[in-house]
């Protein structure tokens, strides 16, 4: 296979997600930043496995800024490094800690982001839920609190052009 046939390929099988993230505690200044970041503390399994077993390296993020006033996506990221151990499991000083995870069989994954682009302004949830085209979007779901969370890549074109980007 041709190098430009299998760019090709891996172009149409990019995915798209959306991570949350607290403000406070990471944002998306900090990922601008640092670059680059593993994209730790996940402890919820459904999340886990979309990091273990769905995200790849090139795939695009937008992040999402939840527990803000308001809450919104606020930029994108790409996946730099696919799922590998959380060492943040395995440290006892770490609020992430895992007594029942082993570093021979780890129990929680990460992944790496590394920074694309804020941006001008954030999309807030208020504006994402009166969006039509973004009907069936996970994070629009009542209940929904996954952190990690498949999007389409047509809601993702739809996000990023309400940010003007």
């Amino acid at each position: 296979m041709s190098p430009s046939r299998s760019t090709s390929r891996r172009e149409s099988a990019r995915r798209f997600w959306l991570v949350k993230t607290e403000p406070h505690a990471y944002s998306i200044d900090d990922l601008k930043r640092d670059r680059t970041t593993g994209w730790d503390g996940v402890r919820n399994h459904q999340a886990r496995n979309f990091m273990r077993d769905e995200m790849k390296k090139g795939d695009l993020v937008l992040v999402y800024h939840s527990n803000a006033d308001p809450p919104g996506v606020v930029g994108i990221a790409t996946v730099s490094r696919e799922g590998h151990p959380d060492p943040t499991a395995f440290d006892p000083k770490d609020s992430h800690f895992d007594p029942k995870s082993d570093p021979d069989n780890p129990r929680w994954i990460q992944v790496e982001l590394r920074f694309k682009r804020k941006f001008k302004r954030m999309i807030p949830l208020a504006e994402l839920k009166e969006a039509s085209r973004l009907k069936g979007m996970p994070l629009l779901q009542k209940g929904q609190r996954l952190s990690v969370q498949p999007v389409t890549e047509a809601q993702f074109e739809v996000v990023v052009a309400m940010a003007g980007s």
